[in-house]
């Protein structure tokens, strides 16, 4: 059983990657087939899906559908252009931040679909090229995504794996390197596009004449919506008190918003459209697929290859897990790889490797910044180039390559400096 099932998730992660199947139905059918065969039955399946996880991220999910109706974040990136005064170099910073903000405090995916046909807007205004901005905002929201537990899907799976590691952890220990990470590649950004980053002062005078205000649409829907949003946060802040699971605050915050809006059919089933349930079936498939792996030894036996190899030791155990998720990550979808590791490093603890924090993070900062290395590396990667080629602009892998894996090696070497002085001297 060892073999198919190792053979099964192989197959699924092949097809997965090749993207001639939706990762979802490839991740479904991997998971029935490990159930039909046997390798694992429906009761001990279910007990793998890590209902923390899904949970959170639909919480998340809806409080984003509900408040993206009042036209917030469109006010958002039209107040930054006016406080960069339509000025090209200074707006592409200032739009970096704001996405890797909220990368933070949403997720990758939906800060993305929000930021991008804004950012289209305000450069057609100022006749600049696109992409350099575009190219920004997808490295800024992967860096972003880094700091917070819930800012990206591998972050929120090592969360919800490893108690320990709550909503406070994640911010003392990954923001300040995400913010340095971040500050290097706005630079960065901005130096290598320096030339084409120009504008006429007629059309800076035109974005400074736009009313930001005008882009609120529900002010009423507005304040219920920060004020849940504030709640949210703070119960995640609070959460090493409360002991409250984070997923349980974050369908708390969904539903409260649900019911403070009105809680219309209409609009709940809005909201509900709006959640990503290919991403959630996604996730089921995937936690049952690596629960084959768990149920078979085959998780302990790469475990125990894997302490061999570094004999233990946590100073190799976590370099070797941060350059391997990175690189990994940067040609693989980071969720399944990050699914399939969590419960290795688990078995290396229980194997007599002390000290896993450092591993943990290693982890987090390969899968998330490794996704910036290639078009295909994460998520949102691909929406930005989907909703860039709708309108008419192209992103081919190629272009991509040439800034993103560059920039993805400097912030991975930078955050191994990081974990090796903080953690491992």
């Amino acid at each position: 059983m060892e073999t198919l099932a190792g053979i099964i998730f192989v197959l699924m992660y092949v097809v997965i990657v090749s993207e001639k199947i939706h990762r979802t139905v490839a991740a479904m059918l991997g998971a029935i087939l490990m159930m039909l065969i046997g390798i694992l039955d429906q009761e001990t399946a279910l007990h793998h899906v890590d209902f923390n996880t899904l949970g959170l991220l639909v919480g998340m999910m809806i409080l984003v559908a509900v408040t993206s109706q009042t036209g917030l974040f469109d006010y958002v990136a039209i107040k930054a252009a006016k406080l960069a005064h339509a000025e090209p170099r200074r707006l592409l910073v200032y739009l970096g931040l704001i996405t890797a903000l909220f990368s933070a405090l949403l997720d990758n995916v939906t800060t993305v679909l929000l930021m991008v046909p804004v950012t289209f807007s305000i450069t057609m205004k100022l006749h600049l090229k696109v992409v350099p901005f575009l190219l920004t905002q997808i490295i800024a929201s992967n860096i972003g995504g880094t700091a917070t537990l819930i800012g990206d899907p591998p972050n929120i799976m090592i969360g919800m794996a490893v108690q320990e590691l709550d909503f406070v952890a994640f911010i003392m220990n990954l923001a300040p390197i995400a913010f340095l990470n971040l500050a290097v590649v706005l630079f960065i950004m901005n130096v290598l596009y320096r030339k084409t980053l120009v504008t006429k002062p007629e059309l800076q005078r035109e974005i400074m004449a736009m009313n930001e205000k005008e882009a609120l649409k529900d002010m009423k829907l507005l304040y219920r919506c920060l004020f849940v949003l504030a709640l949210t946060i703070l119960g995640f802040f609070t959460h090493s008190i409360t002991h409250v699971e984070s997923s349980l605050i974050a369908l708390t915050g969904g539903f409260l918003i649900l019911l403070l809006a009105g809680g219309s059919a209409h609009l709940v089933e809005a909201a509900l459209h709006k959640v990503e349930w290919s991403t959630i079936f996604f996730f089921i498939g995937l936690f049952i697929a690596v629960g084959g792996l768990i149920e078979t030894g085959v998780i302990a036996d790469l475990a125990e290859k894997a302490v061999s190899l570094t004999e233990g030791d946590v100073v190799l155990t976590s370099m070797l897990i941060l350059w391997l998720s990175a690189i990994v990550s940067s040609v693989l979808d980071n969720i399944p790889f990050v699914a399939t590791m969590i419960p290795l490093i688990q078995n290396m603890g229980a194997m007599g490797v002390s000290n896993l924090e450092p591993v943990w993070w290693s982890l987090a900062l390969g899968a998330c910044l490794g996704g910036n290395g290639t078009l295909v590396g994460a998520s949102a990667n691909l929406i930005v180039a989907a909703m860039a080629a709708e309108r008419g602009v192209k992103i081919t892998f190629l272009s991509y390559l040439k800034v993103g894996f560059g920039i993805m090696l400097l912030t991975i070497l930078i955050s191994t400096i990081y974990v090796y002085m903080r953690y491992l001297m």
